[in-house]
């Protein structure tokens, strides 16, 4: 009889049959997940950088009404949402962005067109918490 002990194979010997797929998967799932969050963080920094929603910020805290109710300074408070199209010259918007004040908070609401670097606006209106409306384009 041999009494021998018969040597135990390293770790990786012992465990590649299900390291190698599970770790393919992992790695698929995680390059899969930082492609969606790039592509929604670049999307969304589109929106919230853009000149619609500056413009409109601008002319809210100037205008005495939304100030008086919201309370000054207004700014973005949330992600935004709709649509900004490109399509080579053309532009156009039709937003939804959070806004909030020091005494109140509210819904800006913006659609605009542009050719180049001119925008029109077809609507910005901003609707506060207790149903108190503003059109901004009728100030104009």
């Amino acid at each position: 009889m041999n009494n021998e002990l018969i040597p135990q194979p390293n770790w990786w010997k012992r465990n590649w049959p299900w390291v190698v797929p599970v770790g393919g998967c992992f790695t698929i799932l995680i390059l899969l997940a930082v492609a969606i969050g790039s592509l929604f963080f670049g999307i969304t920094s589109i929106m919230d950088d853009s000149i619609p929603i500056e413009y409109a910020l601008e002319k809210i805290n100037a205008d005495p009404e939304i100030t008086k109710l919201m309370g000054s300074p207004i700014e973005k408070n949330g992600m935004i949402q709709g649509e900004f199209n490109l399509n080579n010259d053309e532009k156009s918007a039709d937003l939804k962005a959070p806004i909030t004040g020091p005494k109140e908070s509210g819904t800006l609401f913006i659609k605009a067109t542009a050719k180049g670097d001119k925008w029109t606006y077809h609507e910005i209106r901003v609707v506060i918490q207790d149903n108190n409306e503003v059109d901004l384009i009728n100030d104009e």
